[in-house]
């Protein structure tokens, strides 16, 4: 007899912030936690990930590939390639350390190559470390070494000599090489390293593509690049943001709107909390959203969607409200949409710390764009003054 089609039902519940047994029941079997996928990018995420892995081994990374400043630059300029650098930080904070091998692969992935070494000398090393001889790729266990060095291989095969290896971060070179040996394509070679570490969640690029992010400012300024906008390499921006979107020339000149691939797309859709969290507010969180088909990838999840806004201060939110933030994120999602969706299909919920009197005494402007405030004790004595990672956990369990 075949089997009764399935049947889908809608339930409203009741939940404890935090809920103390929930959160034992994460602690107890992680391998079973809740699928919280976050939209992100660059290392404010990465502490809490970190934690995480205690909760959960099911997270979902979708990260943002157009990091133009650091190691990552100098590997795009030279291969017309998507930045590697966050998803690897992503992928070494998921790490589980305790399993044979991954102490000595996140030593190696974590190591930069001498700023103050010759060309010459810092290409000795790099082959040294190809052939295995280097203590460094010689402590890590088999079958582990020799993908390393095979990946090695291909990234010097396909390097000029001329590369500036000064400062070069290893595991971006190592999944460089592995983008070259699986034909340009980034998700095999992070499956293949998410695996070796044992990385408890799932890290992907919201889309592979060499794309340029490209920022027009309130004054008429116009800038190109990611590294431009931060405030990390360069002066803070003096205007604020007007709009961004994306371009396939490092001039800035060719704006395109790339399309979600459906894989990406499922991760979304079978999400049980959706979050926008802590980071550089539009080259970190707003920049996931450009691509064509989130926003109606999230409408579609039937899980709560939360923001989460930063309790530091974040150059690139230059004269912006919490209420701003939430109108911005709500304008970008609509965006990506191919019809017109409900706000509240797309963000429900905005968990801040209940002494951020600052962004609290904005909690009605919030609630009119159709938006809940949910202040709760998130900075602890020891976190102070940023958000403690397993007091945010706890509660994104508890909506989960």
């Amino acid at each position: 007899m075949p089997d009764k089609a399935l049947r889908k039902i809608v339930l409203t519940r009741t939940v404890n912030l935090p809920d103390p047994v929930r959160t034992a029941m994460c602690r107890r079997s992680p391998e079973l936690g809740p699928r919280i996928l976050f939209f992100s990018g660059g290392s404010a995420l990465r502490r809490l990930s970190q934690k995480l892995v205690d909760y959960t081994h099911n997270s979902i990374h979708l990260i943002t590939p157009f990091d133009s400043g650091g190691s990552s630059a100098v590997l795009r300029k030279a291969f017309r390639m998507p930045a590697v650098g966050d998803i690897r930080n992503r992928i070494m904070a998921l790490a589980d350390r305790s399993v044979k091998g991954n102490p000595e692969i996140f030593e190696l992935f974590a190591y930069r190559l001498p700023k103050t070494e010759t060309p010459e000398k810092l290409r000795e090393r790099l082959e040294a470390m190809a052939r295995g001889a280097d203590p460094l790729v010689r402590r890590v266990p088999d079958p582990m070494r020799k993908i390393i060095r095979s990946n090695l291989g291909f990234f010097m095969d396909r390097s000029p000599k001329d590369f500036d290896l000064r400062g070069a971060s290893m595991g971006n070179l190592i999944l460089t090489g592995g983008y070259f040996n699986y034909k340009r394509q980034i998700d095999p070679v992070i499956y293949l390293f998410s695996r070796l570490v044992e990385a408890r969640g799932v890290v992907r690029p919201i889309i592979n593509a060499d794309m340029h992010l490209v920022a027009e400012l309130a004054d008429g300024t116009r800038l190109v690049g990611q590294h431009r906008l931060t405030g990390k390499e360069t002066a803070h921006i003096a205007s604020p943001v007007a709009d961004i979107h994306l371009a396939d020339d490092p001039a800035g000149f060719i704006s395109v709107e790339p399309k979600l691939k459906a894989k990406v797309a499922d991760h979304i859709r079978g999400a049980d909390l959706i979050c926008y969290p802590i980071g550089s507010f539009y080259s970190s969180v707003v920049a996931n959203l450009l691509v064509k088909g989130v926003g109606d990838a999230v409408a579609a999840a039937e899980c709560p969607k939360v923001y989460i806004p930063n309790r530091g201060h974040d150059p690139e939110e230059l004269g912006m409200g919490l209420a701003d933030k939430v109108a911005t994120l709500l304008r970008y999602l609509g965006r990506s949409c191919g019809t017109a969706v409900e706000p509240k299909r797309l963000l429900q919920f905005v968990l801040l710390d209940c002494g951020d009197r600052e962004a609290l005494a904005e909690a009605a402007r919030v609630r009119r764009l159709g938006v809940e405030v949910i202040d709760a004790p998130l900075v602890s004595e020891k976190s102070a003054p940023y958000l403690d990672p397993r007091r945010v956990i706890e509660h994104l369990l508890a909506l989960a």
